[in-house]
């Protein structure tokens, strides 16, 4: 009786490892469902890839660096503007440097 148990034990063991194995293959089966739904899924959102964003990040970073640096500009130019009145009167009254179009003549 002793090998007939043991016997029955081993095929046991055999189902088991057989079940162990199936589960794994089903697992991978629905990983790789899930995987191309979750990429499906992905694909129809309206999302931006990192690079881009990133990308995207850095020009905005240097614009705002730019526009205090302008900022910065602007006061100072303003600041000298106040300081002296008669100097500021004197860059207004000048006549513009652009040049104009010719007229047509009739």
């Amino acid at each position: 009786m002793n090998s007939g148990s043991n016997r029955l034990l081993d095929e046991l063991a055999k189902l088991m490892t057989d079940a162990a194995g199936a589960a794994q293959g089903v697992q991978r089966e629905v990983e790789t469902a899930m995987r191309s739904q979750l990429e499906r899924l992905l694909n129809s959102m309206d999302l931006v890839k990192r690079e881009e964003f990133e990308a995207v990040r850095d020009m905005a970073i240097k614009a705002r660096e730019e526009n205090d640096a302008l900022s910065a500009r602007l006061e100072k130019l303003e600041q000298s503007a106040s300081e002296s009145p008669a100097l500021a009167a004197a860059e207004a009254a000048k006549p513009s440097t652009a040049k104009r179009a010719p007229r047509n003549k009739p």
